[in-house]
């Protein structure tokens, strides 16, 4: 009997990503490929209010390629998620028509769908806790990403959540305008961030959580540089920890360096080095907040994520 396989899309505001998947007898969803390409589709669009040309270029190079890999692989089903960029551009249309272009060429009438920060957060849930330990429940799984950040409490599922206006490529473009930032600018960011915080965290109680898990390639690469890895490694930061100290130390190493300075970390993909600084705060004012609220004093980093509870809602 043959076994459909499917594909997942993530489309962010700093990254487009694949995932191949076919499900297994235990009905559990097995790789067949995953890829991430970083294209800025986010470019200005907290200033401008809509999606640059050269942005929307560079997303539909990265789908056609991801349209032949889908050929490729037979795949049979497919979702394609926008979220924080596409929900605030107001020329969001041309998006979806070159979405639809594209994607219909796997399957009729595919385009991409706008979620909402609620979906969004119950899709990251899903895939960043399917492996892990109930008796680590409840989880507060934290999506990063490039426009926004998605606060998530539960434990098989979601039972709060909150989309706040704050990613690393919104923040550095809103508030980091230096190289390395300065003393003034990293203040500025901070405020922002707790104000996101303070909203967040009155709608998700995260003192009831018991686990923090980060996803997303904020997260992901500050697990790689805590790590001392020599090279961007999956299978070593899935499901790594990183302590309170040791966590801080590297945001602070982080957001002080230069771009070119980050550019140089050995796992550092080199379309995050100029924003990973604003990641950096985020997770830190997180980090406190996460200490003092609920006694949690370590990140559990996750290689699964939003990517994977897209995958996982088709099977």
């Amino acid at each position: 009997m043959d076994v459909t396989r499917l594909a997942g899309i993530d489309c962010g505001t700093n990254s487009i990503r694949l995932l191949i998947a076919q499900p297994g007898d235990d009905g559990r969803l097995r790789d067949v490929h995953r890829e991430m390409r970083i294209v800025r589709l986010g470019q200005g669009v907290d200033e401008t209010g809509k999606f640059a040309p050269e942005a929307i270029a560079r997303t539909r190079a990265a789908l056609a390629d991801y349209v032949t890999l889908m050929a490729d692989h037979g795949v049979e089903r497919v979702r394609m998620v926008a979220t924080s960029a596409a929900r605030d551009a107001t020329n969001r249309d041309e998006f979806f028509a070159m979405t639809g272009e594209l994607l219909g060429k796997v399957v009729p009438g595919a385009v991409a769908e706008v979620i909402t920060g609620q979906q969004e957060a119950a899709l990251s849930f899903s895939g960043a806790v399917g492996e892990l330990d109930r008796a680590a429940a409840p989880f507060v799984v934290v999506d990063l990403g490039g426009g926004s950040t998605e606060v998530v409490l539960g434990d098989r599922e979601v039972t709060a959540a909150h989309s706040a206006d704050i990613g690393c490529v919104r923040l550095t473009e809103r508030c980091l305008h230096s190289d390395p930032p300065t003393a003034e600018q990293v203040a500025d960011a901070r405020a922002v961030v707790r104000e996101q915080l303070d909203t967040a965290l009155s709608v998700v109680p995260v003192q009831h959580a018991r686990t923090w898990v980060g996803v997303a390639g904020t997260m992901t690469t500050l697990s790689a540089i805590a790590q001392g890895l020599s090279a961007y490694d999956p299978a070593a930061i899935h499901l790594s920890t990183i302590g309170y100290d040791d966590l801080l130390a590297v945001c602070d190493r982080l957001i002080g360096m230069t771009r070119a300075q980050r550019a140089a970390l050995p796992p550092m993909h080199p379309g995050r080095a100029d924003v990973i600084g604003g990641g950096a705060i985020v997770v830190q004012e997180l980090a406190t907040v996460l200490r003092d609220r609920a006694g949690i004093t370590e990140l559990t980093v996750s290689e699964h994520d939003i990517l994977d509870g897209i995958a996982a809602s088709i099977a």
